[in-house]
C-alpha cells in the first residue's frame, strides 16, 4: 500500500516511503521536531507506537467529532502529543488509511460470518437474550 507519494514526508517517520509504516517503534528527533512511528502488530493492524492502541480507534474516535484531549483522556497511555501525531498521520494520509480501515472492517465481517457459521446455537441464544426470550435448551 502506498501511503506518502514518494518524496513526500509525512509527520511520521515510515519505515519505507512506499509502504505504511515498518514494525519499527520509537520516537526519533529530526532537526528539533519529533516525528513517531506506527507498527504493525499482528500482520496487519496499525498501532501507535510503543502503546497497544490501534490506529483504526484513534481515527474513529476523530471521525465521530472527539477532540484529541477527549481522546487522550479514553486512552491514558497515549500523551496529547502521540493523538495529534495519529491525527496528523491520518490527515496527510486520508486515502491510504481509509483504504486500510474498510480493508478492516471486511476482515471483521469475515471473521463475525466465520463464527456465526462455526456456532450457531451460541449466537441464537445471544439473539434471545437481547429480546428477552427465554433460552431454548
Amino acid at each position: 500500500m502506498p501511503h506518502a507519494q514518494r518524496g513526500s514526508r509525512c509527520g511520521w517517520a515510515c519505515g519505507r516511503s512506499s509502504e505504511i509504516p515498518g514494525s519499527r517503534r520509537r520516537k526519533i528527533n529530526r532537526g528539533g521536531r519529533s516525528e513517531y512511528r506506527v507498527r504493525r502488530a499482528g500482520g496487519r493492524l496499525l498501532q501507535v507506537a510503543g502503546t497497544r492502541v490501534s490506529l483504526d480507534s484513534i481515527v474513529y474516535a476523530f471521525l465521530s467529532g472527539q477532540s484529541a484531549e477527549s481522546i487522550a483522556q479514553s486512552f491514558p497511555v497515549l500523551s496529547l502529543e502521540l493523538v495529534y501525531g495519529a491525527i496528523t498521520f491520518y490527515l496527510a494520509n486520508r486515502e491510504t488509511i481509509d483504504r486500510y480501515l474498510e480493508a478492516q472492517e471486511q476482515e471483521h465481517d469475515a471473521q463475525r460470518m466465520v463464527a456465526r457459521a462455526a456456532g450457531p446455537m451460541f449466537y441464537q441464544k445471544l439473539a434471545d437474550a437481547e429480546r428477552g426470550t427465554p433460552a431454548i435448551r
